[in-house]
């Protein structure tokens, strides 16, 4: 493991704030990072950090993982997130049209 790697690899691990990347946009990327560290439900975790719904958090986390200022932040976490969302669009539009997947 290199040192790079090595100063970077606790969970704890604070990424470099971005330019055009708000300290609530960071702080909803290092929170999909590490949800599950939270106790009780997700939504409920959403609700007492971030004072918002978790419809209206998974809508400014999906519009915040189609920028670029993300995906400088943390391209492991905003690539895996993209390919959740475009794996769940496929499966509603294969139920739509009848598809097995």
């Amino acid at each position: 493991m290199d040192s790079a790697n090595a100063s970077s690899s606790g969970p704890e691990a604070v990424q470099p704030a971005v330019a055009g990347l708000s300290e609530r946009d960071g702080a909803i990327l290092g929170f999909e990072r590490h949800w599950w560290k939270y106790a009780g439900a997700k939504e409920q975790a959403i609700r007492d950090q971030f004072q918002m719904s978790a419809t209206r958090y998974y809508q400014v986390l999906n519009a915040l993982i189609d920028r670029p200022e993300a995906l400088a932040h943390d391209p492991l976490l905003v690539k895996r997130l993209r390919r959740l969302r475009a794996a769940r669009q496929r499966a509603r539009s294969a139920r739509r049209l009848g598809i097995e997947v």
